[in-house]
């Protein structure tokens, strides 16, 4: 049983220097949580209302004063006195008091910095980390996705393409794994800065290199894997985030790649990841289509579903009704979880359970727009999922989701908790 006694939000910035919100809960036996709320940059129009003043005297529109208003008048006066034994008791009743399907009443920022407070409070009520709070079956370290190149709406380049990520799914253990990611995030550097290309980093700590294609960018990755020692498709693959509603043209139907100077059909975007999968160790390709286009989603999975994970961001924004879609018409196997696209940690769950019921992938994300929260990286543990994207290997607002997964990792000791999910993962290895 958990009594809150004291709610209180408040504006603080994000990676990005952008205003976010921050939610303190204190239970009446002494138990305190804190949870700051993330923010993305390519975001999907489907995605729970992220709710900002939109005053352009004020941080250029991105203020969330009514958000943090909203949880210090409405949604304190509801829950302050009340007794929660579960944190679905508080997600559920947030949800009603919101009353829309995408929370554009409260905010779907306000309400999901409650509703991970609020369970890590419970779980410093209780004296126990929090992936212990939320564990479903076995806890699992999860492989990471290491984005190391950005390009797209993350980084002022000529790339087309989002995030290129290392995935060292041959690595023994996590620790080992975030080894294998900072020896080739550093020689990547190396090998650029020989090349005469600037090494400064975007939104989610990766190079931003102006380079004269998408196929470049993976063929430094391959130089750097290798100059580190290792295997390229055995001990480090590569995974793809396409981003590709932000290349999408609605009136021509068409996907613009700049730095190919090309326009696409669905069909054609199509065959050009299916060459690109072929030439490269490429085994993770997410947002390859638009998040409305269907049919190209359905033609994505008959041609690659059954030999890369195809992952959907924008097309399912952690939403179990587009979710539901996405199984049904067989468009895709993995699905991309990020806590705010649908603003609870129950309905995150509930979305995680309906992907596992089908066999799909789940992979735990952070946003563009981050903080030092580290939420997800016991969210992750506790799901079991065995994949995680919170970006490369620099930047505080990235490491400290990798630096918790390290503690979480010695906090198991000689137990040797298992690492990454094999029974989804292992048909990836080439």
């Amino acid at each position: 049983m958990a009594i809150i006694n004291t709610i209180q939000a408040r504006q603080i910035l994000d990676s990005r220097g952008n205003p976010t919100i921050e939610v303190d809960i204190s239970l009446q036996n002494g138990g305190f949580g804190r949870a700051a709320v993330p923010s993305g940059a390519s975001t999907g129009s489907h995605e729970a209302v992220e709710l900002r003043d939109k005053d352009k005297s004020k941080y250029f529109g991105k203020s969330v004063f009514k958000a943090v208003d909203n949880v210090n008048s409405k949604i304190k006066k509801h829950i302050c006195g009340s007794n929660f034994s579960t944190h679905r008791e508080l997600d559920d009743l947030l949800i009603n008091l919101d009353a829309t399907n995408n929370k554009s009443n409260l905010g779907a920022n306000a309400i999901l910095g409650v509703s991970m407070a609020f369970v890590h409070a419970q779980a410093n009520q209780m004296n126990i980390p929090l992936h212990q709070l939320l564990l479903q079956n076995q806890p699992i370290l999860p492989v990471p996705m290491m984005n190391i190149i950005n390009g797209g709406s993350h980084a002022d380049n000529n790339i087309d393409i989002q995030e290129f990520m290392i995935f060292p799914l041959g690595a023994e253990t996590f620790s080992h794994s975030i080894q294998m990611g900072i020896e080739v995030f550093h020689n990547l550097k190396s090998i650029l800065q020989s090349s005469g290309h600037q090494t400064s980093i975007g939104d989610e700590g990766g190079f931003a290199p102006n380079l004269s294609s998408n196929e470049e960018a993976i063929e430094v990755i391959i130089d750097a894997i290798n100059k580190s020692g290792y295997t390229p498709g055995h001990d480090i693959s590569i995974a793809l985030d396409v981003a590709a509603s932000e290349l999408f043209d609605a009136s021509s139907k068409k996907y613009r790649l700049e730095s190919d100077n090309k326009n696409f059909t669905s069909s054609e975007m199509i065959e050009y990841y299916d060459n690109l999968c072929a030439q490269y160790p490429i085994v993770s390709i997410e947002d390859g289509l638009d998040e409305n286009d269907w049919d190209g989603w359905v033609q994505l999975s008959e041609k690659l579903g059954n030999s890369i994970q195809l992952v959907g961001d924008d097309l399912t924004v952690t939403n179990p009704i587009r979710l539901k879609d996405a199984i049904n018409q067989n468009a895709m196997n993995a699905i991309l979880i990020k806590l705010n696209q649908i603003g609870t940690i129950t309905e995150t769950i509930d979305t995680i359970d309906m992907a596992k019921e089908a066999n799909y992938g789940s992979i735990i994300s952070h946003r563009s727009g981050e903080t030092e929260d580290t939420t997800i990286a016991d969210f992750a543990v506790a799901m079991g999922v065995g994949q995680i994207k919170t970006g490369s290997v620099s930047r505080s607002d990235r490491t400290s989701k990798y630096n918790q997964l390290l503690r979480i990792e010695e906090s198991f000791g000689d137990t040797n908790i298992q690492f990454g999910n094999k029974n989804f993962l292992g048909h990836l290895l080439k």
